[in-house]
Protein backbone atom coordinates (compact mmCIF):
# COMPACT_ATOMS: atom_id res chain seq x y z
CA UNK A 1 0.00 0.00 0.00
CA UNK A 2 1.23 3.27 -1.43
CA UNK A 3 -0.83 5.77 0.74
CA UNK A 4 0.06 7.85 3.98
CA UNK A 5 -2.10 7.12 6.62
CA UNK A 6 -2.75 9.65 8.68
CA UNK A 7 -4.76 8.45 11.14
CA UNK A 8 -8.22 6.64 11.93
CA UNK A 9 -11.44 8.39 11.75
CA UNK A 10 -15.41 6.75 11.86
CA UNK A 11 -14.10 3.54 11.71
CA UNK A 12 -12.01 3.96 8.99
CA UNK A 13 -8.46 4.11 7.62
CA UNK A 14 -7.92 8.36 6.74
CA UNK A 15 -5.16 8.71 4.10
CA UNK A 16 -3.22 11.05 1.77
CA UNK A 17 -2.80 9.87 -1.31
CA UNK A 18 0.85 10.73 -2.96
CA UNK A 19 -0.32 11.36 -6.70
CA UNK A 20 -2.58 14.14 -4.92
CA UNK A 21 0.64 15.39 -2.45
CA UNK A 22 1.91 18.61 -4.77
CA UNK A 23 -1.33 20.09 -4.28
CA UNK A 24 -0.11 21.71 -1.10
CA UNK A 25 -1.61 21.27 2.08
CA UNK A 26 -1.99 23.24 5.74
CA UNK A 27 -1.22 21.66 9.40
CA UNK A 28 -2.99 23.96 11.78
CA UNK A 29 -3.72 24.38 15.32
CA UNK A 30 -2.71 25.94 18.66
CA UNK A 31 0.94 25.35 20.70
CA UNK A 32 0.98 22.33 22.35
CA UNK A 33 -2.02 20.17 19.73
CA UNK A 34 0.00 17.53 18.09
CA UNK A 35 1.11 19.67 14.56
CA UNK A 36 4.62 18.29 15.50
CA UNK A 37 3.89 14.60 15.05
CA UNK A 38 1.35 15.42 12.39
CA UNK A 39 3.98 16.91 10.34
CA UNK A 40 6.84 14.41 11.23
CA UNK A 41 4.41 11.41 10.67
CA UNK A 42 3.81 12.85 7.10
CA UNK A 43 7.25 13.04 6.49
CA UNK A 44 7.99 9.63 7.70
CA UNK A 45 5.61 8.46 5.38
CA UNK A 46 6.95 10.45 1.75
CA UNK A 47 10.65 9.35 2.81
CA UNK A 48 8.97 5.67 2.90
CA UNK A 49 7.74 6.43 -0.56
CA UNK A 50 11.15 7.60 -1.27
CA UNK A 51 10.07 10.85 -1.76
CA UNK A 52 13.13 13.44 -0.41
CA UNK A 53 11.57 16.23 2.38
CA UNK A 54 12.84 19.28 2.89
CA UNK A 55 11.74 21.22 6.92
CA UNK A 56 12.87 23.69 8.96
CA UNK A 57 13.00 22.64 13.06
CA UNK A 58 12.37 25.69 14.91
CA UNK A 59 12.17 23.74 18.06
CA UNK A 60 14.56 20.94 17.59
CA UNK A 61 12.10 18.23 18.20
CA UNK A 62 11.97 17.44 13.93
CA UNK A 63 15.24 16.00 14.58
CA UNK A 64 13.68 12.91 16.20
CA UNK A 65 13.35 11.68 12.36
CA UNK A 66 16.71 10.18 12.70
CA UNK A 67 15.79 8.27 15.79
CA UNK A 68 14.34 4.91 16.17
CA UNK A 69 11.25 5.44 18.50
CA UNK A 70 10.61 3.27 22.02
CA UNK A 71 7.68 1.21 22.58
CA UNK A 72 5.90 3.00 25.72
CA UNK A 73 2.75 2.53 27.58
CA UNK A 74 1.21 5.74 26.33
CA UNK A 75 1.97 4.41 22.86
CA UNK A 76 1.11 1.09 23.31
CA UNK A 77 -2.34 1.97 24.84
CA UNK A 78 -2.77 4.12 21.82
CA UNK A 79 -2.34 1.64 19.29
CA UNK A 80 -4.15 -0.98 21.11
CA UNK A 81 -6.88 1.39 21.08
CA UNK A 82 -7.07 2.36 17.89
CA UNK A 83 -5.78 -0.61 16.28
CA UNK A 84 -2.58 1.69 14.63
CA UNK A 85 0.35 -1.08 12.61
CA UNK A 86 3.43 0.29 14.93
CA UNK A 87 6.96 -0.57 13.85
CA UNK A 88 10.13 1.40 15.34
CA UNK A 89 12.27 3.34 12.62
CA UNK A 90 14.63 5.59 12.05
CA UNK A 91 14.58 7.55 8.90
CA UNK A 92 17.43 9.16 6.36
CA UNK A 93 18.04 11.88 7.95
CA UNK A 94 20.53 14.86 6.14
CA UNK A 95 20.85 17.86 8.84
CA UNK A 96 21.73 21.43 7.39
CA UNK A 97 22.41 24.50 9.67
CA UNK A 98 22.94 28.00 7.91
CA UNK A 99 25.29 29.30 10.36
CA UNK A 100 27.13 25.50 10.02
CA UNK A 101 26.58 24.41 13.84
CA UNK A 102 23.80 21.83 14.03
CA UNK A 103 24.35 20.63 10.44
CA UNK A 104 26.16 21.36 7.21
CA UNK A 105 26.47 25.22 5.93
CA UNK A 106 23.70 25.91 3.82
CA UNK A 107 24.85 28.87 1.20
CA UNK A 108 24.15 30.82 -1.64
CA UNK A 109 25.32 33.35 -3.51
CA UNK A 110 24.71 37.41 -3.89
CA UNK A 111 23.91 36.62 -7.40
CA UNK A 112 21.48 33.86 -6.65
CA UNK A 113 19.19 35.83 -4.13
CA UNK A 114 18.82 38.58 -6.12
CA UNK A 115 18.15 42.14 -5.81
CA UNK A 116 14.32 41.76 -4.82
CA UNK A 117 14.69 38.90 -1.83
CA UNK A 118 17.55 41.05 -0.84
CA UNK A 119 15.62 44.17 -0.82
CA UNK A 120 12.98 42.31 1.45
CA UNK A 121 15.61 40.95 3.71
CA UNK A 122 16.76 44.49 4.08
CA UNK A 123 14.21 46.00 5.00
CA UNK A 124 14.47 48.36 1.83
CA UNK A 125 11.48 50.94 1.24
CA UNK A 126 10.82 51.13 -3.15
CA UNK A 127 13.68 53.97 -3.97
CA UNK A 128 16.00 51.75 -2.03
CA UNK A 129 15.12 48.33 -3.90
CA UNK A 130 15.42 50.52 -7.19
CA UNK A 131 18.55 51.83 -6.19
CA UNK A 132 19.97 48.12 -5.38
CA UNK A 133 18.44 46.92 -8.83
CA UNK A 134 20.56 49.58 -11.05
CA UNK A 135 23.62 48.33 -8.73
CA UNK A 136 23.11 44.68 -9.39
CA UNK A 137 22.75 45.83 -13.40
CA UNK A 138 26.11 47.95 -13.21
CA UNK A 139 27.64 45.05 -11.43
CA UNK A 140 26.50 42.43 -14.12
CA UNK A 141 27.66 45.11 -16.95
CA UNK A 142 30.90 45.53 -15.47
CA UNK A 143 31.75 41.80 -14.92
CA UNK A 144 31.69 42.01 -10.88
CA UNK A 145 30.58 38.68 -9.82
CA UNK A 146 28.74 38.82 -6.65
CA UNK A 147 29.43 35.70 -4.31
CA UNK A 148 29.51 37.08 -0.59
CA UNK A 149 28.64 39.75 1.48
CA UNK A 150 31.81 41.62 0.89
CA UNK A 151 31.41 41.42 -2.69
CA UNK A 152 28.27 43.60 -2.22
CA UNK A 153 30.35 46.08 0.44
CA UNK A 154 32.14 46.38 -2.48
CA UNK A 155 30.57 47.41 -5.44
CA UNK A 156 27.98 49.82 -3.40
CA UNK A 157 31.71 51.62 -2.59
CA UNK A 158 32.47 51.75 -6.06
CA UNK A 159 28.88 52.68 -7.48
CA UNK A 160 29.46 55.56 -4.82
CA UNK A 161 32.82 56.53 -6.33
CA UNK A 162 31.17 56.24 -9.80
CA UNK A 163 27.37 57.36 -9.00
CA UNK A 164 27.30 59.88 -11.64
CA UNK A 165 28.10 57.38 -14.78
CA UNK A 166 26.10 54.69 -13.03
CA UNK A 167 23.09 57.31 -12.89
CA UNK A 168 23.70 58.57 -16.59
CA UNK A 169 23.36 55.01 -17.73
CA UNK A 170 21.01 53.23 -15.39
CA UNK A 171 19.04 55.86 -13.45
CA UNK A 172 19.60 58.45 -10.63
CA UNK A 173 21.08 56.57 -7.27
CA UNK A 174 21.36 58.85 -4.65
CA UNK A 175 23.91 58.84 -1.83
CA UNK A 176 21.44 58.70 0.76
CA UNK A 177 20.21 55.42 -0.35
CA UNK A 178 23.26 53.73 -1.26
CA UNK A 179 24.01 54.55 2.86
CA UNK A 180 20.93 53.41 3.28
CA UNK A 181 21.83 49.94 1.99
CA UNK A 182 25.34 50.10 3.58
CA UNK A 183 23.41 50.38 7.03
CA UNK A 184 21.05 47.38 6.27
CA UNK A 185 24.69 45.33 5.11
CA UNK A 186 25.67 45.74 8.18
CA UNK A 187 23.36 44.92 10.23
CA UNK A 188 23.04 41.59 8.77
CA UNK A 189 26.37 41.04 9.13
CA UNK A 190 26.32 41.75 12.75
CA UNK A 191 23.61 39.39 12.86
CA UNK A 192 25.36 36.68 11.25
CA UNK A 193 24.04 36.50 7.78
CA UNK A 194 27.19 36.71 6.39
CA UNK A 195 27.54 32.57 6.80
CA UNK A 196 24.60 32.24 4.27
CA UNK A 197 26.25 34.01 1.14
CA UNK A 198 29.20 32.44 -0.31
CA UNK A 199 30.34 29.25 -1.50
CA UNK A 200 30.01 25.97 -2.41
CA UNK A 201 26.71 27.06 -2.75
CA UNK A 202 23.56 24.64 -2.33
CA UNK A 203 23.06 22.76 -5.07
CA UNK A 204 19.08 21.88 -4.97
CA UNK A 205 20.29 18.68 -6.17
CA UNK A 206 21.33 17.31 -2.52
CA UNK A 207 18.10 17.88 -1.43
CA UNK A 208 16.38 15.53 -3.70
CA UNK A 209 18.32 12.44 -2.78
CA UNK A 210 17.56 8.41 -1.92
CA UNK A 211 19.34 6.50 0.11
CA UNK A 212 20.33 3.51 -0.88
CA UNK A 213 17.47 1.09 -0.21
CA UNK A 214 15.65 3.58 -1.70
CA UNK A 215 13.63 5.63 1.30
CA UNK A 216 13.98 9.56 0.49
CA UNK A 217 16.48 11.60 2.50
CA UNK A 218 14.60 14.01 5.43
CA UNK A 219 16.49 17.47 4.76
CA UNK A 220 16.50 19.21 8.48
CA UNK A 221 17.24 22.49 8.96
CA UNK A 222 18.12 23.79 12.54
CA UNK A 223 16.22 26.80 12.70
CA UNK A 224 16.29 27.48 16.66
CA UNK A 225 18.19 30.20 16.81
CA UNK A 226 17.36 31.02 12.61
CA UNK A 227 14.14 31.61 13.61
CA UNK A 228 15.16 34.73 16.23
CA UNK A 229 16.18 36.34 12.38
CA UNK A 230 12.97 36.07 11.10
CA UNK A 231 13.52 37.93 7.86
CA UNK A 232 16.57 35.89 7.61
CA UNK A 233 14.44 32.75 7.93
CA UNK A 234 11.38 32.93 5.27
CA UNK A 235 14.10 35.07 2.53
CA UNK A 236 15.86 32.10 2.80
CA UNK A 237 12.63 29.50 2.37
CA UNK A 238 11.70 31.90 -0.29
CA UNK A 239 14.52 31.70 -1.98
CA UNK A 240 14.66 27.83 -1.84
CA UNK A 241 11.50 27.82 -3.39
CA UNK A 242 12.06 30.33 -6.32
CA UNK A 243 15.00 28.14 -7.06
CA UNK A 244 13.24 25.00 -7.33
CA UNK A 245 10.26 27.09 -9.32
CA UNK A 246 13.03 28.65 -11.76
CA UNK A 247 15.62 25.42 -12.43
CA UNK A 248 13.01 22.37 -11.96
CA UNK A 249 11.57 21.30 -15.27
CA UNK A 250 7.73 21.14 -15.87
CA UNK A 251 6.77 17.46 -15.12
CA UNK A 252 2.78 17.54 -14.93
CA UNK A 253 1.17 15.17 -12.23
CA UNK A 254 3.36 12.35 -11.04
CA UNK A 255 2.49 9.30 -8.88
CA UNK A 256 4.25 11.34 -5.91
CA UNK A 257 5.84 14.06 -6.06
CA UNK A 258 9.71 14.80 -6.15
CA UNK A 259 10.26 16.94 -3.44
CA UNK A 260 7.65 18.09 -0.29
CA UNK A 261 8.69 21.07 1.20
CA UNK A 262 7.32 21.98 4.81
CA UNK A 263 7.01 25.39 6.05
CA UNK A 264 6.86 25.92 9.65
CA UNK A 265 5.86 29.15 11.23
CA UNK A 266 4.34 29.85 8.12
CA UNK A 267 2.60 33.57 9.57
CA UNK A 268 6.41 35.15 9.19
CA UNK A 269 6.31 34.79 5.76
CA UNK A 270 3.44 37.25 5.16
CA UNK A 271 3.95 39.21 8.43
CA UNK A 272 4.53 42.85 6.68
CA UNK A 273 5.20 41.78 3.74
CA UNK A 274 4.97 43.85 0.73
CA UNK A 275 2.53 43.53 -2.57
CA UNK A 276 5.05 42.24 -4.71
CA UNK A 277 6.49 39.74 -2.33
CA UNK A 278 2.86 38.45 -2.05
CA UNK A 279 2.25 38.24 -5.40
CA UNK A 280 5.61 36.04 -6.18
CA UNK A 281 4.67 33.86 -3.18
CA UNK A 282 1.33 33.05 -5.00
CA UNK A 283 2.57 32.76 -8.46
CA UNK A 284 5.17 29.92 -6.82
CA UNK A 285 2.77 28.03 -4.76
CA UNK A 286 0.41 27.94 -7.90
CA UNK A 287 2.97 26.84 -10.55
CA UNK A 288 4.97 24.81 -8.45
CA UNK A 289 2.33 21.86 -8.26
CA UNK A 290 3.60 20.99 -11.92
CA UNK A 291 7.15 20.82 -11.62
CA UNK A 292 6.62 17.84 -8.87
CA UNK A 293 6.54 19.73 -5.92
CA UNK A 294 4.37 20.07 -2.66
CA UNK A 295 4.59 22.82 -0.21
CA UNK A 296 2.91 22.36 2.99
CA UNK A 297 2.53 25.66 5.24
CA UNK A 298 2.55 25.04 9.06
CA UNK A 299 1.13 27.68 11.62
CA UNK A 300 -1.38 28.08 14.43
CA UNK A 301 -4.46 29.65 12.57
CA UNK A 302 -5.11 29.03 9.15
CA UNK A 303 -5.99 33.27 8.46
CA UNK A 304 -2.34 33.46 9.10
CA UNK A 305 -1.97 32.52 5.28
CA UNK A 306 -3.80 34.33 2.57
CA UNK A 307 -6.98 33.85 1.15
CA UNK A 308 -5.72 33.12 -2.09
CA UNK A 309 -2.77 30.50 -1.57
CA UNK A 310 -4.92 29.26 1.56
CA UNK A 311 -7.32 28.53 -1.55
CA UNK A 312 -4.55 26.43 -2.77
CA UNK A 313 -4.12 24.10 -0.07
CA UNK A 314 -5.79 20.63 -1.57
CA UNK A 315 -5.00 18.60 1.70
CA UNK A 316 -5.56 19.46 5.51
CA UNK A 317 -4.54 18.74 8.65
CA UNK A 318 -6.39 21.04 11.53
CA UNK A 319 -5.65 20.37 15.30
CA UNK A 320 -7.52 22.50 18.11
CA UNK A 321 -8.36 25.86 18.49
CA UNK A 322 -8.92 27.98 21.23
CA UNK A 323 -11.59 30.30 21.19
CA UNK A 324 -10.61 32.49 23.65
CA UNK A 325 -10.12 35.74 22.12
CA UNK A 326 -12.23 37.54 18.72
CA UNK A 327 -9.57 37.07 16.48
CA UNK A 328 -9.52 32.98 17.82
CA UNK A 329 -13.44 33.32 17.24
CA UNK A 330 -13.08 34.39 13.93
CA UNK A 331 -10.18 31.63 12.64
CA UNK A 332 -12.13 29.08 14.08
CA UNK A 333 -14.86 30.29 11.84
CA UNK A 334 -12.76 31.46 8.96
CA UNK A 335 -11.11 27.30 9.41
CA UNK A 336 -14.97 25.97 9.49
CA UNK A 337 -15.72 27.31 6.57
CA UNK A 338 -12.91 26.06 4.33
CA UNK A 339 -13.05 22.12 4.94
CA UNK A 340 -15.33 20.32 2.79
CA UNK A 341 -19.00 19.58 4.92
CA UNK A 342 -19.81 16.38 6.35
CA UNK A 343 -23.84 16.68 8.04
CA UNK A 344 -22.52 14.25 10.81
CA UNK A 345 -19.61 17.22 12.01
CA UNK A 346 -20.12 20.37 13.13
CA UNK A 347 -16.86 21.67 12.48
CA UNK A 348 -17.33 24.92 13.92
CA UNK A 349 -17.80 23.25 17.32
CA UNK A 350 -15.30 20.57 16.68
CA UNK A 351 -12.51 22.50 16.50
CA UNK A 352 -12.67 23.61 20.17
CA UNK A 353 -13.13 20.13 21.52
CA UNK A 354 -10.42 18.03 19.90
CA UNK A 355 -7.68 17.05 21.86
CA UNK A 356 -4.16 16.34 22.11
CA UNK A 357 -3.16 14.03 18.79
CA UNK A 358 -6.37 14.45 17.33
CA UNK A 359 -7.48 16.25 14.64
CA UNK A 360 -10.12 17.46 11.24
CA UNK A 361 -8.54 15.93 8.13
CA UNK A 362 -9.67 16.61 4.66
CA UNK A 363 -7.57 15.03 1.70
CA UNK A 364 -7.92 14.74 -2.17
CA UNK A 365 -8.91 11.54 -3.27
CA UNK A 366 -9.63 9.88 -6.39
CA UNK A 367 -10.62 12.67 -8.67
CA UNK A 368 -8.93 14.85 -6.90
CA UNK A 369 -12.48 15.42 -5.07
CA UNK A 370 -11.87 16.83 -1.54
CA UNK A 371 -12.87 14.11 1.20
CA UNK A 372 -15.63 15.38 3.56
CA UNK A 373 -13.63 16.33 6.85
CA UNK A 374 -13.14 13.25 9.54
CA UNK A 375 -12.36 13.92 12.95
CA UNK A 376 -9.42 11.81 13.06
CA UNK A 377 -7.19 10.12 15.63
CA UNK A 378 -3.35 10.88 14.15
CA UNK A 379 -1.40 7.76 13.68
CA UNK A 380 1.70 7.81 15.67
CA UNK A 381 5.40 7.97 13.55
CA UNK A 382 7.74 4.41 13.83
CA UNK A 383 10.27 7.61 15.10
CA UNK A 384 12.03 9.04 18.18
CA UNK A 385 9.42 11.86 19.52
CA UNK A 386 11.69 14.43 20.82
CA UNK A 387 15.15 16.25 20.70
CA UNK A 388 18.14 13.97 19.76
CA UNK A 389 21.51 14.55 22.10
CA UNK A 390 24.80 16.07 20.44
CA UNK A 391 26.27 12.71 20.11
CA UNK A 392 23.39 10.73 18.00
CA UNK A 393 23.75 14.53 16.13
CA UNK A 394 27.15 14.49 15.66
CA UNK A 395 26.64 10.72 14.27
CA UNK A 396 24.24 10.95 11.97
CA UNK A 397 26.54 14.23 10.58
CA UNK A 398 29.14 11.97 10.04
CA UNK A 399 27.89 9.32 7.46
CA UNK A 400 26.25 12.12 5.89
CA UNK A 401 26.94 11.41 2.19
CA UNK A 402 27.38 15.55 1.25
CA UNK A 403 29.17 16.82 4.13
CA UNK A 404 32.61 16.93 2.04
CA UNK A 405 30.97 19.05 -0.10
CA UNK A 406 29.78 21.55 2.01
CA UNK A 407 31.37 22.05 5.08
CA UNK A 408 34.92 23.41 3.86
CA UNK A 409 34.06 26.98 2.66
CA UNK A 410 35.44 28.36 -0.65
CA UNK A 411 36.56 31.82 -1.68
CA UNK A 412 37.38 32.54 -4.91
CA UNK A 413 38.63 36.30 -6.81
CA UNK A 414 34.98 38.37 -7.09
CA UNK A 415 33.69 41.51 -6.90
CA UNK A 416 35.86 42.61 -3.63
CA UNK A 417 38.69 41.13 -5.23
CA UNK A 418 38.35 42.77 -8.81
CA UNK A 419 37.79 46.59 -7.37
CA UNK A 420 40.72 45.78 -5.15
CA UNK A 421 43.13 44.98 -7.79
CA UNK A 422 41.60 47.86 -9.85
CA UNK A 423 42.19 50.36 -7.14
CA UNK A 424 45.80 49.06 -6.76
CA UNK A 425 46.44 49.45 -10.61
CA UNK A 426 45.15 53.00 -10.63
CA UNK A 427 46.96 54.32 -7.81
CA UNK A 428 50.10 52.72 -9.26
CA UNK A 429 49.46 54.67 -12.68
CA UNK A 430 48.69 58.14 -10.98
CA UNK A 431 52.36 59.74 -11.14
CA UNK A 432 53.56 60.41 -7.79
CA UNK A 433 56.36 63.51 -6.18
CA UNK A 434 59.80 62.08 -6.34
CA UNK A 435 61.86 61.90 -3.34
CA UNK A 436 65.07 63.50 -3.45
CA UNK A 437 67.39 61.01 -4.00
CA UNK A 438 65.06 60.01 -7.09
CA UNK A 439 65.40 63.29 -8.45
CA UNK A 440 69.24 63.23 -7.85
CA UNK A 441 69.01 59.52 -9.69
CA UNK A 442 67.69 61.18 -12.79
CA UNK A 443 69.87 64.13 -13.59
CA UNK A 444 67.48 66.66 -11.27
CA UNK A 445 67.94 67.34 -8.15
CA UNK A 446 70.39 70.09 -6.77
CA UNK A 447 71.94 70.82 -10.32
CA UNK A 448 68.00 71.73 -11.28
CA UNK A 449 67.87 74.11 -7.94
CA UNK A 450 70.77 75.49 -8.86
CA UNK A 451 69.55 76.52 -12.30
CA UNK A 452 66.16 78.02 -11.29
CA UNK A 453 67.99 79.87 -8.29
CA UNK A 454 70.20 81.58 -11.27
CA UNK A 455 68.35 81.82 -14.46
CA UNK A 456 64.85 82.20 -12.26
CA UNK A 457 61.35 80.17 -13.16
CA UNK A 458 57.46 81.37 -14.36
CA UNK A 459 56.80 82.46 -11.39
CA UNK A 460 60.14 83.24 -9.50
CA UNK A 461 63.14 85.40 -10.42
CA UNK A 462 66.73 83.94 -10.87
CA UNK A 463 69.48 85.68 -9.42
CA UNK A 464 71.15 87.15 -12.94
CA UNK A 465 67.66 88.84 -13.47
CA UNK A 466 67.55 90.25 -9.92
CA UNK A 467 71.23 91.31 -10.27
CA UNK A 468 70.33 92.83 -14.07
CA UNK A 469 67.34 94.51 -12.17
CA UNK A 470 69.60 96.36 -9.64
CA UNK A 471 72.33 97.58 -11.85
CA UNK A 472 69.30 99.50 -14.02
CA UNK A 473 68.26 100.53 -10.72
CA UNK A 474 71.67 102.13 -9.93
CA UNK A 475 72.70 103.60 -13.13
CA UNK A 476 69.60 105.14 -13.58
CA UNK A 477 69.80 107.03 -9.96
CA UNK A 478 72.94 107.87 -10.94
CA UNK A 479 72.37 109.81 -14.05
CA UNK A 480 68.98 111.29 -12.38
CA UNK A 481 71.45 113.02 -9.86
CA UNK A 482 74.18 113.73 -12.08
CA UNK A 483 71.84 115.57 -14.16
CA UNK A 484 70.00 117.34 -11.51
CA UNK A 485 73.03 118.63 -9.96
CA UNK A 486 73.98 120.13 -14.24
CA UNK A 487 70.98 121.68 -13.97
CA UNK A 488 71.07 123.03 -10.80
CA UNK A 489 74.40 124.53 -11.21
CA UNK A 490 73.43 126.40 -14.41
CA UNK A 491 70.80 128.57 -12.76
CA UNK A 492 73.41 129.21 -10.10
CA UNK A 493 75.15 130.62 -12.95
Amino acid sequence: MNDILLGKGDGKDIVLLPQYANRHGMVAGATGTGKSVSLMLMAEGFSKLGVPVFLADVKGDFAGLSQAGAMSDKLKARIDQFGFAWQASANPVVFWDIYGKAGHPVRTTVSEMGPTLLARLFELNDTQSGVLEIVFKAADDNGLLLLDLKDLRALLVWATDHAKEISQHYGLIAPASIAAIQRALLSLEQAGGDAFFGEPALDLADFMRQDLSGRGIVNILAADQLILKPKLYTTFLLWMLSELFEKLPEVGDLDKPKLVFFFDEAHLLFDDAPAALRQRVEQVVRLIRSKGVGVYFCSQNPDDVPDVILGQMGNRIQHALRAFTPRDQKAVKAAAETFAPNPKIDVAQVITQLGVGEALVSTLQQGGVPMPVERTMIASPGCRLGAITEEERAAVRARSPVGGKYDTPIDRESAFEVLAKRADDNAAATPTPKSGAAQADDGGGWTQAAKDMVFGTKRRQGMIEAFAKSAVRNAAGQLGRSLLRGVLGSLKR
